[in-house]
């Protein structure tokens, strides 16, 4: 376990939040919640259920989220050695390739992402709070109505379930990390419970009959079908990139890497299968039981006739959802915005920008439809991407899994991570470069046919540009010495 002091740490590089943690207690079961946790939300429910819709036969889907998910337990468990070796979390890591000051730039951009995806996992939570409203209250119907009652694209009655379910995530941030350890503990396994119990109620509905042939498969040619499978491993690639990027803020309260990789496994291929196979049956039986497909899973439990299941059904949903926007996107923005200035921004105060910021993106006006989904998940793959492709080539490839800990936290001109200024000019320009090769695919016309692969793009880019530029111009900023 490294040992950071002051005396050899500069004090505007460090806090106690940013300092290597010194108590570690995450096994592999609190790893396996933290997935389920990221994995059972309303925005995980409806982005793979999207893809049952998009004109493949069910067991293609299934081949696409699986190989998908099978990228992210790759990328997850690379993600997690340097900070568990440290014990710190990615804005200091990424110092390593970008230098002790110039880490600043990509611990900002993905706190700027993190917060748009915490306003996105806010709101879809709030729709949840809404259709319980609604479900006893009918008369707010009105209040629902944005042209009557709303601003900013948003009705009044959205903004206090809003508000509501940002100022609850706030209650649960401000305890610490050890309080968010617990909640998502118990947030991710209710879901299970929830959605059996939720199918075998759609079952009884649709006379015990589960029929696959609900969604509409056009014949396709081989090579279209193989097209929209790859397709749909991006999207859910995309999805999970945030917290890919940002597992290293939890990989350094691991006990070992052992207990990482194990809760890694059973978190996501195996959870994630399991998961997409009741969202599967439970849009099915939708069909049957309500007429029509419902991809909304708190519109689903919105329609049961038991006033007792429906609170706790929505209840689960918005606790499961809060659950993965706490993990995913309140802990990393914090850690980020705090890096900007470590001696007065603490991690907490950090939370504070960041749920700030969930106000000012709107994010009603980024997730509201399928091809809005879509395009929100392309353009925010664009900036993630390159930054995981930077901090692993640079660790595994640069520097060859050598590491200074004491480096990370030094600002001394002879520093191991110090380079020109504090700012190393080669990943910058690879970080530029990867990040305009994502962008291309996403708004170039002529790129239009895989805009969808902008997170391989932008993760490819950033891999190889940031191993062959240090090559190339080491001499220029570059230490080579040897590290251990």
């Amino acid at each position: 376990m490294p040992d950071i002091t002051e005396a050899h740490a500069d004090s505007h590089l460090i806090n106690d939040d940013l300092a290597p943690v010194r108590t570690r207690t995450w096994d592999w079961k609190d790893y396996l919640s933290l997935w389920m946790s990221d994995i059972h939300s309303v925005a995980g429910y409806v982005t793979a259920g999207s893809l049952f819709t998009i004109g493949l036969p069910a067991t293609d889907v299934f081949v696409a989220l699986l190989l998908a998910i099978l990228v992210v337990y790759l990328v997850c468990n690379f993600v997690a050695v340097p900070s568990f070796r440290s014990g710190a979390p990615f804005p200091v890591i990424a110092r390593m390739a970008f230098g002790v000051r110039g880490a600043v730039v990509p611990a900002v951009v993905r706190g700027v992402i993190a917060v748009g995806w915490y306003g996105i996992q806010t709101w879809l939570a709030s729709n949840a709070v809404i259709f319980l409203l609604l479900r006893f209250w009918p008369g707010l119907l009105p209040w629902t109505n944005v042209g009557q009652h709303g601003f900013l694209g948003l009705s009044l009655l959205g903004w206090g379930a809003f508000l509501f379910i940002w100022l609850l995530q706030i209650a649960v941030f401000w305890r610490g990390m050890d309080a968010i350890r617990h909640f998502i503990d118990w947030a991710g396994p209710v879901i299970y419970v929830m959605m059996v119990l939720l199918d075998l109620w759609l079952l009884s509905r649709a006379h015990w009959h589960l029929a696959f042939d609900v969604f509409h498969v056009a014949p396709i040619s081989t090579g279209h079908r193989l097209a929209l499978i790859v397709n749909a491993v991006a999207l859910i690639v995309a999805f999970f990139s945030p917290i890919a990027l940002n597992f290293g803020d939890f990989a350094r309260y691991g006990c070992s890497m052992a207990d990482i990789r194990r809760g890694n496994f059973w978190g996501l291929p195996v959870n994630f299968v399991g998961f997409s196979m009741l969202t599967l049956i439970t849009i099915v039986l939708t069909v049957p039981v309500f007429g029509r497909i419902i991809l909304d899973p708190v519109e689903t439990v919105s329609q049961i006739d038991n006033s007792v299941a429906v609170i706790v059904g929505v209840t689960t949903f918005v606790v499961a959802t809060i659950g993965i926007n706490i993990s995913a996107n309140f802990v990393s923005a914090a850690f980020d915005f705090s890096n900007i200035a470590p001696s007065r921004i603490s991690w907490r105060m950090g939370g504070l920008i960041a749920s700030g910021g969930a106000i000012i993106v709107t994010p009603w006006n980024l997730y509201a439809r399928p091809d809005l989904i879509h395009l929100t998940l392309d353009v925010l793959g664009t900036f993630i991407a390159p930054l995981t492709g930077i901090l692993l080539a640079d660790y595994y490839l640069v520097q060859k899994r050598h590491m200074e800990p004491d480096a990370l936290y030094s600002a001394a001109p002879d520093g191991a991570y110090w380079y020109v200024n504090g700012i190393n000019p080669v990943a910058m320009m690879a970080l530029l470069l990867s990040t305009g090769c994502g962008l291309m695919t996403v708004f170039v016309p002529v790129l239009a046919p895989v805009r969808n692969f902008s997170w391989f793009a932008g993760f490819f880019a950033g891999l190889i540009l940031q191993t062959v530029l240090t090559r190339l111009i080491s001499p220029a900023g570059r230490r080579t010495r040897p590290v251990s």
